[in-house]
């Protein structure tokens, strides 16, 4: 654990979560204290009677007393408007990728 000076940590800092709270997959964790996640969706088309799969793609803030990598699935909830495209923020590793 790193200490957290972070103002924008749901845990260390003053940013509240509020509204919605999700669960995705991260798939790409490039940027530093930002993660891509992937929100899978499943809904019936009616007219065919099928499934479609289909999945959404937010921006999270990552607090840097937290660390995750690609493949862990995570949950996080809505907050105020972090920077432009930013308006989640991490608040729990629900399961880590298992290498091998």
């Amino acid at each position: 654990m790193v200490s957290c000076n972070d103002l924008n940590c749901p845990k260390h800092g003053n940013l509240r979560v509020r509204g919605s709270v999700k669960r995705g997959f991260i798939s790409s964790a490039k940027a530093k204290y930002t993660a891509v996640v992937v929100i899978p969706s499943v809904s019936t088309v009616g007219k065919y009677e099928r499934l479609e799969k289909r999945r959404g793609k937010i921006h999270v803030h990552i607090p840097p007393c937290e660390s995750v990598k690609e493949g862990d699935l995570i949950e996080f909830g809505e907050s105020r408007k972090i920077s432009k495209t930013k308006s989640h923020v991490f608040t729990r590793k629900i399961k880590e990728e298992k290498k091998g």
